[in-house]
């Protein structure tokens, strides 16, 4: 995996212009002021010849937001083969093509409005399906890589540090931050890293996801969609998140700042082996 000269595969890219908006405005002092504040837009996803989804985000990478959207509510399979991803810039359209004829009507018919910021959507009967997937107990996390990865992921340049009203998503093993991706819903920013892995063949053992945002029922429900044992937020967490975090097995870290954290599932994958 080719990596950037700051050690990520992909990183933010703050001063796109297409990603911020400079407007004018006035501070608490009643001077005048001008700011960047970050853009959104619409992005309609279909599959094949069927219309999915409408989500808001922030523009960048759609083709790997309409993959990772479709994996992360079971549209997409893993065994699947994409045949084409087609992105009409002037239309605001993604249209992922797959060698197996699809048809979800039915299930677009069942939905759940999440917590998610911007009104991310689980469909169907996904979280009933999350028995299903089992995560790798051998994994772990050690507390070194944990405070270092914290370091990292917080000093690199990033639209939320140039204009914030943003969530960012860090895909990592070890002690090394991999993936770096943003937009206006964190489950935005989860679904283009799913993406990306599914296009690129990144295996999701060995691997640690990190969030800017808050450890909902849906982070925890696409973390382990995307087979990842260990989801690791500055934020804090939902009762309902943790809940399934336990009947998943899978590995949830909470408040993590500076040297502390709380952990409220999978405690058994943490290694400690740095001081507080």
């Amino acid at each position: 995996m080719p990596k950037s000269p700051n050690g990520y595969i992909l990183a933010p890219t703050p001063n796109d212009p297409r990603l911020t908006k400079q407007l004018e405005g006035v501070d608490h002092n009643g001077n005048r002021l001008t700011t960047s504040v970050v853009t959104e837009k619409p992005l309609t996803v279909f599959l094949n010849g069927q219309e999915i989804v409408t989500l808001m985000t922030i523009g960048d990478e759609p083709e790997l937001l309409a993959v990772g959207f479709l994996l992360n509510q079971n549209m997409l399979r893993l065994g699947d083969k994409v045949s084409g991803i087609e992105y009409e810039d002037d239309l605001d359209v993604v249209v992922v093509r797959t060698d197996r004829e699809t048809d979800f009507e039915k299930v677009l018919k069942k939905k759940t409005i999440t917590s998610g910021c911007a009104q991310g959507t689980v469909f169907g009967d996904l979280m009933e399906k999350l028995s299903s997937i089992s995560l790798s107990p051998s994994d772990r996390l050690r507390t070194s890589w944990l405070y270092e990865l914290s370091k990292k992921i917080n000093n690199t340049p990033s639209l939320y540090l140039e204009a914030g009203a943003i969530h960012g998503c860090v895909l990592c093993k070890q002690n090394h931050p991999l993936i770096y991706m943003e937009d206006v819903g964190r489950h935005n920013a989860i679904d283009k890293i799913a993406g990306y892995m599914f296009l690129n063949n990144i295996e999701p053992i060995d691997k640690i996801f990190y969030t800017t945002g808050r450890l909902t029922s849906e982070m925890v429900i696409k973390t382990v969609q995307m087979r990842i044992p260990i989801l690791v937020s500055r934020s804090g967490f939902t009762a309902w998140g943790v809940e399934l975090a336990r009947e998943a097995g899978l590995t949830l870290v909470g408040r993590a700042k500076g040297r502390r954290f709380i952990v409220l599932s999978g405690t058994e994958r943490i290694i400690y082996d740095a001081p507080t």
